[in-house]
């Protein structure tokens, strides 16, 4: 078999955005338009393709990203529809990691919300080029240049419009293309996919032609050609702009930015056409970079067919038509494999056979018997690879940069209702820990109850109802907790001695260490030994010692962050030193020293937007104001105001409900994870008493 593509007519996309700023409904036009379906689906109806799952179709968001395949213009697009929900964070993170390219959609009325800051930020981690989609330019309040202006003053990018919407609100009817200096309307009877070319409208021309302009002066730093023109009075071709726009947004230095509203059919064809001229293909990107697990020595992976087997999986889940059988979902970065191949996986080494290889269509597949540098597939087959493992050719075998997940914030109790489903309920939450990384399960050793955490209130709801409807497990909910930590304020030296005789050969392990804070790095460990006080060998069981001991603070066993631990002097004996011993006198000093170090407890702070009409704003106030809240800035937004507030956690309970009850329901508000911080020293004693109780 064959490449059906090739390379460089390859774009793998995803489409990401806020919470309702129309990402689903953006993708179901792309498939529409493109011929991969004969019907649009409607999220509000509850039979969008991307959204497959009953809770999605239920709920009308997206829970779990979905990837598909459509062509346009002899271009393979490889899409992933990613949440807007900050609760599933993870998703749009593990899938920007494997993406060349990102359409990031804006709500015309609301534009650049926290959600839309936090996926623009994690694109700018994973350096990857964006093209800007104002949508909505239909509903009533809708203003282009504001959200525009919103994405260079909130999230620093450099917005360029490459587009102009033709009127707005109900008398939006199409768009100028500035690179044509043409006008484009759109064919009701069609349902958009014929589309009307004509000149643009007089009242127009003038702000036209200067967005154009400033579009032309952006691009010269990337085009002589263009530079040439300008200087000389020049027209300048539609070539030279398309070249130097796809070199501008490849190297991250502008973000062009397109209109249209989707629901409505509009502008989706032209944006498109952006994503096949301006977006980078596989062959664009410079060799991946790794290090080779036997070596330790850097390795690299051009994107090549010719090049050793290598790719990342960046998802696993359970088969929506096999719930057994997991689908892990892969990024190849270079080489070939067919069904039925061997590879390894360079994490922990194990050997691992793709059974077989499917393209994705949201929850449907097509069987394909060989995979390609480039490809973004499912695999069924793989045994010991979780999410951010590197698989690849046995004999080429190398390691990729891993991905990074946030701590879950919030905890539930949950136990079995009946003694026949406790070990479906440990399957279950086997399952799901696996497939999403920010769900933790553990065991809480004072009461023996099982907690499960994740990033929401709506994270755990969804995850305990697809433990019931997937793997038909009855269990009881605890009302939700917050994941506290613990750390140090100030510097501390302590020591540790573990001296045990046992008739032969004892236990000797000594260490003594400072202690201090150290702020936003999790745990730092430095060896200042010298001499050979403590022998070099023995120094990984001291540091595996210190961190273990990380895992239960002095207040209330909550995890202890963000401390540097020196070792600093010690004593070893010659026949009785081992690892041991050293591992536990290395804890024995820590919890010593953290008590002399003032613990303290933090508690999760969030991020808090809330818009609603102007004259609820006092008695939303107040309401932030008495659940410890900050108000951090006001705006007006549309005819609505904004209230930007960061406030605790455990005082955001229920907030849905007091809302909708201050405001007849009239407001609407959206919460993520900012930081953790200092609980107040009054409140300590209340927040360490709390006890988690089952329903």
């Amino acid at each position: 078999m064959t490449r059906e593509f090739p390379l460089e007519k390859t774009r793998n996309i995803g489409i990401a955005a806020h919470i309702d700023a129309g990402k689903t409904t953006l993708t179901e036009r792309i498939l529409y338009y493109t011929g991969r379906v004969h019907r649009m689906g409607e999220v509000h109806e509850g039979n969008a393709v991307m959204d497959w799952m009953d809770l999605e179709k239920e709920r009308g968001i997206t829970i779990t990203s979905a990837a598909t395949t459509c062509f346009w213009k002899n271009h393979r697009i490889n899409i992933i529809d990613t949440p807007g929900h900050v609760d599933f964070t993870v998703e749009v993170e593990r899938s920007l990691r494997v993406l060349d390219g990102l359409v990031v959609v804006f709500c015309a009325v609301a534009g650049v919300e926290p959600q839309s800051e936090t996926v623009w930020r994690q694109a700018d981690h994973y350096h990857i080029p964006r093209l800007a989609f104002v949508n909505k330019m239909d509903r009533v309040g809708s203003d282009f240049r504001r959200v525009v202006n919103m994405m260079r003053q909130r999230l620093g990018a450099n917005a360029i419009p490459v587009e102009m919407p033709i009127g707005a609100g109900e008398s939006f009817r199409g768009i100028v293309d500035l690179v044509k200096m043409r006008a484009f309307y759109y064919e009701e009877e069609s349902l958009g996919a014929k589309m009307i070319e004509d000149e643009i409208p007089d009242d127009m021309l003038h702000e036209a032609m200067e967005t154009r302009e400033t579009l032309l002066v952006t691009l010269a730093d990337f085009s002589d050609e263009i530079m040439h023109h300008i200087v000389h009075g020049k027209d300048v071709s539609e070539e030279n702009i398309h070249e130097a726009l796809r070199k501008a947004v490849n190297s991250y230095r502008i973000v062009p930015v397109f209109c249209g509203a989707a629901f409505k059919n509009k502008g989706v064809q032209n944006l498109l056409d952006a994503i096949v001229r301006y977006l980078p293909n596989p062959s664009d990107l410079p060799p991946v970079k790794g290090i080779n697990p036997f070596t330790e020595k850097e390795e690299e992976r051009k994107p090549s067919d010719e090049a050793p087997f290598s790719a990342l999986v960046f998802k696993v889940m359970s088969d929506p038509d096999h719930p057994s059988q997991r689908l892990h979902y892969i990024r190849v970065y270079s080489g070939s494999a067919r069904a039925g191949s061997q590879v390894i996986n360079a994490e922990n080494r194990k050997k691992e056979r793709f059974q077989r290889i499917s393209r994705m269509h949201a929850n449907k597949r097509e069987d394909i018997e060989e995979v390609y540098t480039g490809d973004i597939v499912a695999v069924v087959g793989l045994k010991h690879s979780a999410t951010g493992d590197t698989i690849c050719d046995p004999r080429h075998p190398i390691q990729f940069e891993t991905m990074e997940f946030p701590e879950p914030v919030i905890s539930v109790a949950i136990e079995p209702k009946t003694k026949g489903d406790e070990l479906k309920l440990k399957n279950a939450l086997d399952r799901l820990s696996e497939e999403d990384p920010t769900f933790q399960v553990r065991v809480d050793q004072e009461t023996g109850q099982t907690l499960i955490s994740g990033m929401g209130e709506l994270h755990l709801e969804v995850l305990v109802d697809r433990m019931l409807r997937t793997f038909n497990v009855n269990a009881n909910v605890g009302k939700p907790q917050v994941a506290y930590k613990e750390t140090i304020t100030r510097s501390a030296r302590s020591e540790g001695k573990f001296i045990k005789q046992t008739g032969g050969k004892g236990h000797y392990g000594h260490v003594v260490i400072e202690l201090e804070p150290a702020p936003g790095d999790g745990f730092v460990f430095d060896n200042r030994i010298v001499a050979g006080v403590v022998p070099k060998k023995f120094i990984p069981s001291v540091k595996a010692g210190v961190k273990e001991s990380m895992g239960s603070g002095p207040l209330g066993g909550y995890p202890l962050v963000d401390i540097k631990v020196a070792l600093i002097d010690g004593s070893y004996h010659e026949t009785d030193s081992n690892e041991l011993a050293y591992r536990i006198a290395a804890s024995m000093a820590f919890m010593d020293g953290v008590k002399k170090a003032g613990p303290v407890l933090l508690e999760p702070i969030m991020s808090l937007e809330v818009v609603l009409p102007s004259e609820y704003v006092g008695d939303v106030i107040n309401d932030i104001n008495m659940r410890r809240g900050k108000i951090e800035g006001m705006s007006q937004r549309a005819d609505a105001q904004v209230i930007d507030a960061r406030a605790p956690l455990s005082d955001m309970f229920g907030y849905a409900t007091t809302l909708r009850s201050l405001t007849q329901g009239r407001a609407i508000y959206t919460m993520q994870f900012s930081h953790y911080d200092r609980v107040p020293p009054e409140m300590v004693a209340e927040k360490l008493g709390h006890v988690t109780g089952l329903s």
